[in-house]
């Protein structure tokens, strides 16, 4: 089988060609993709738990924490220590990191209306059905085992 045949090398290939368009996107306005993802996961009004951002995200706790100094740095969000639990971090969003979040929120927008234009609502329609079905086996995390290396077949438990 080839790459291009297989099932996760399309999803990841998509994810890449959309995360580097919105890269480019994301660049004209100081951000990355990861900062815009974090950004859009960030409550308006109340803010977020930190800890509560990475597991959004499917982030490492020590990458997001990277990423929040960074963007705190840059002026996009601040932290406030929770008054009732002194070990929990609420992450709130600046004025400029409201204005950057929008930029993402419509970035996403244009690109969602962008496939939503281009694709029949029939075909969306099997597309999500087919993402939910694949994330509902992933989670049953199947116990994978290959019988024999020099054959292609897989005993899935």
């Amino acid at each position: 089988m080839k790459a291009n045949e297989t099932i996760d090398y399309n999803i990841k290939a998509a994810w890449h060609a959309i995360s580097r368009m919105y890269n480019v996107q994301a660049a004209k306005y100081d951000m990355t993709t990861a900062i815009g993802f974090v950004l859009l996961n960030i409550d308006m009004d109340k803010g977020t738990p930190a800890t509560k951002i990475a597991p959004l995200l499917g982030l490492e706790a020590r990458s997001l924490t990277r990423m929040l100094k960074a963007m705190e740095e840059k002026g996009y969000i601040y932290r406030v220590n929770n008054v009732r639990d002194k070990r929990g971090v609420n992450i709130r969003l600046t004025d400029l990191g409201k204005e950057k979040r929008e930029i993402a929120r419509q970035t996403v927008r244009a690109f969602n209306y962008l496939v939503r234009k281009n694709i029949a609502e029939d075909k969306l329609k099997v597309f999500f059905e087919v993402i939910d079905e694949i994330n509902r086996l992933i989670n049953e995390k199947p116990d994978i085992k290959i019988q024999n290396p020099s054959t292609p077949q897989l005993a899935i438990k």
